[in-house]
């Protein structure tokens, strides 16, 4: 079971329990998109099934490489996931190797995609409530053009599979004029909540890792999430997280010591931005991969501005095993790591990390889970989600929605000459002279 060592003050416990009580009692603002809580347990068996059903049904139609198709939450949890269970180099695949696109409106990447699926087995999964987001519509777009081009409008038809609303937008009538098998977003779950819904189960079980321990992570940790009881992990983060930023901490920067979690800091990233940051409030989300990241930003972390805190992801096991050679000339002059197990030295330097940056004013939060595996990774998903709408309501704000997100639409419709869009079009030309 994952551990956490947070320790609020009692006064923000307090704020904390009053927060999730909000949360549980489906009554704070908006409140309209807590259908993520029941998720873990709740998530019907013929959807898993659907899932696992078309990832074998693709393997065995010879598909190699299934192009997931979405942006924000359709794409990061799913991203995240594959990231972290993955062969660093590709290698070993228990599944069909997934890429992404229309995150996007890059020419070079999308144009760089189509050179490397050229002469592999192609299917798709494309991820829009509406069908409309711009992002997400143009990449698929252009690889639904391929796909039927390729393979003929009926054969394309078992190739796609959409994940969209339940009845009406632009995807989902076109999924029903064409034939795509189809799963649902719930009406109840925004994007940025929904790794556990087919948005990320789907391109999960696709890449043929194991969506039932992911779920059964994530269930086992809701029990304790949910729970008003002074040990719960969620509550102690989020009392423990307002404290910092009530103190100063502005920025909380997520920190791992494994590559394999580097997108993850990206999901995490839109889950604390996204429903935080709003109103004039929020803590800044920013993350890090150590050690890397000690070469480049560890000089700002010792000893820059103090306004930032770390929460740091420690995993207890190392998948593989890899010791360090001796060598006769010791040149380096470590011949005094010989023997010794390089995650052994990974984890020392997480130790030695974290106590120089308490040393140099920066808080150190520490969450520690067994191992990176599809049931761990469902613990982290709950947990933070958890955390998230519990820090938001002691905040104040709606983890719910994302006004500021429409801004940079408009203004790139406007200069995109949509229809409807000519008078803020010559406005903003103006301003950009």
């Amino acid at each position: 079971m994952l551990k956490v060592n947070f320790k609020p003050s009692e006064s923000y416990v307090e704020k904390a329990m009053d927060a999730l009580d909000v949360l549980n009692g489906r009554q704070g603002r908006g409140s309209d998109f807590l259908g993520w809580m029941d998720l873990p347990s709740g998530t019907d068996g013929s959807i898993i099934e659907g899932c696992e059903n078309i990832a074998a049904e693709w393997k065995q139609k010879g598909v190699q490489v299934a192009v997931v198709i979405g942006i924000g939450g359709s794409y990061l949890g799913a991203k995240a996931a594959l990231e972290a269970l993955s062969h660093p180099f590709g290698m070993n695949r228990p599944g069909i190797e997934v890429v992404f696109a229309g995150f996007n409106l890059s020419e070079d990447y999308h144009a760089g995609l189509l050179d490397y699926i050229r002469d592999k087995s192609v299917a798709a999964v494309v991820i829009s409530k509406s069908g409309t987001t711009t992002e997400p519509a143009v990449a698929f777009r252009i690889i639904k053009e391929e796909i039927e081009r390729r393979y003929g409008r009926a054969e394309a038809a078992s190739r796609i599979v959409a994940v969209t609303d339940k009845a009406r937008g632009a995807l989902k009538s076109l999924s029903d004029q064409e034939g795509y098998r189809t799963f649902v977003i719930p009406d109840n779950v925004g994007g940025r909540f929904s790794v556990l819904t087919p948005v990320g189960l789907l391109p999960i079980a696709v890449a043929g890792y194991d969506i039932r321990a992911l779920l059964k992570g994530a269930a086992d940790m809701a029990e304790t999430c949910f729970r008003r009881d002074a040990g719960n992990p969620a509550l102690l983060y989020a009392a423990a997280r307002n404290e910092l930023y009530d103190s100063g901490k502005k920025i909380e920067i997520l920190v791992n010591f494994d590559p394999s979690l580097q997108y993850f800091g990206e999901w995490w990233k839109q889950l604390f931005g996204e429903s935080e940051g709003k109103d004039g409030k929020g803590i800044f989300p920013a993350s890090v991969n150590y050690t890397t990241d000690l070469h480049s930003m560890g000089q700002y972390i010792q000893e820059g501005e103090r306004i930032l805190f770390e929460t740091v992801i420690s995993v207890g096991h190392a998948r593989r095993e890899l010791t360090i050679c001796d060598d006769p000339q010791n040149l380096d002059g470590l011949n005094f790591l010989s023997g010794k197990h390089l995650e052994h030295c990974n984890r020392m330097a997480e130790a030695g990390t974290r106590l120089a940056h308490i040393d140099g004013g920066v808080p150190n939060n520490r969450i520690s889970v067994e191992r990176i595996d599809e049931y761990c990774l469902g613990e982290l998903f709950m947990l933070f989600e958890a955390a998230c709408g519990i820090s938001a309501y002691i905040l104040g704000v709606n983890p719910f929605d994302q006004p500021g997100v429409e801004a940079y639409k408009k203004n790139m419709f406007a200069l995109l000459g949509k229809p409807g869009y000519e008078a803020q079009a010559e406005v903003i030309r103006k301003r950009l002279d």
